[in-house]
């Protein structure tokens, strides 16, 4: 009996270790989500560089923009403060693996990042729109009207937008321009018709550049969602984050933000 006893308790415990490959540490797991709370504060890496989701006024060390907005909020509503961490593009990855913070605070979405990190549900989407001249609104009202023998579109040579302007634009002429010359500065010179740009830029373009307009009926194309990069491993964490998505979408709270950052 004592035997059984002794069999029965090992392969409870082996069962528990299973379960729970922490225990066998000695140390319970904690999500991230407790880690957050216990400490009183939620560390948001972000790079500041990019208008106007998230800028860094250099003068006060701050941040604002649509992502800076939305992480404060996040974190008004688990009751902690912000911690601001500075990140870089090209090593947001590695900051969320290395643990330097626990979430970024909004990029788009790729197979590439998603091979190491973990994404919330997308809160947004961006894509492609054209920008052309206030003077030529009423007659460009769609992507159709730029497809045209004789239209020149201009953009950025060597980025995304040049293979994109060559795919949307079979008929008018397409050329790409070298740094530090612009598509929208062609566009502004009239030299170029229309150029095209990510409608996070456009908002931007259109705040400093009163001339320019985006085209009122041409949707968004080449569309990519824009997610909450967050470490792997930690379904508790990521939960919590997609229902914090979720209820914000459901209150309007995104709509508002894309109307105030982004004129939509």
């Amino acid at each position: 009996m004592k035997f059984f006893k002794s069999l029965l308790s090992v392969a409870l415990l082996a069962m528990a270790i299973l379960n729970n490959p922490a225990a066998a540490q000695g140390a319970p797991a904690k999500s991230r989500l407790q880690t957050v709370m216990e400490r009183g504060t939620l560390r948001v890496g972000t790079t500041g560089d990019f208008n106007p989701m998230s800028m860094r006024d250099a003068a006060t060390n701050s941040y604002r923009g649509f992502d800076v907005e939305a992480m404060e909020q996040l974190a008004k509503d688990m009751g902690v403060k912000v911690e601001w961490v500075p990140a870089e593009w090209a090593t947001l990855v590695a900051g969320i693996t290395s643990n330097r913070y626990d979430i970024f605070s909004g990029a788009s979405l790729s197979i590439a990042r998603a091979k190491t990190v973990a994404f919330s549900d997308p809160y947004i989407e961006a894509g492609t729109v054209p920008v052309i001249r206030k003077a030529d609104a009423a007659r460009l009202t769609g992507w159709s009207d730029l497809n045209r023998s004789g239209t020149q579109i201009s953009v950025s040579l060597g980025t995304v937008f040049e293979e994109q302007a060559k795919a949307h634009f079979p008929q008018a002429t397409v050329r790409g321009v070298e740094k530090p010359a612009t598509g929208y500065q062609e566009v502004l010179a009239g030299r170029a018709v229309a150029t095209i740009t990510s409608n996070v830029e456009a908002a931007t373009l259109l705040k400093t550049y009163p001339n320019l307009t985006t085209i009122s009926k041409a949707e968004l194309r080449n569309k990519r969602p824009f997610a909450y990069p967050l470490p792997q491993g930690d379904p508790v964490w990521s939960t919590f984050v997609n229902n914090w998505v979720a209820l914000k979408k459901s209150e309007g709270f995104f709509d508002a933000l894309e109307t105030k950052w982004l004129g939509r």
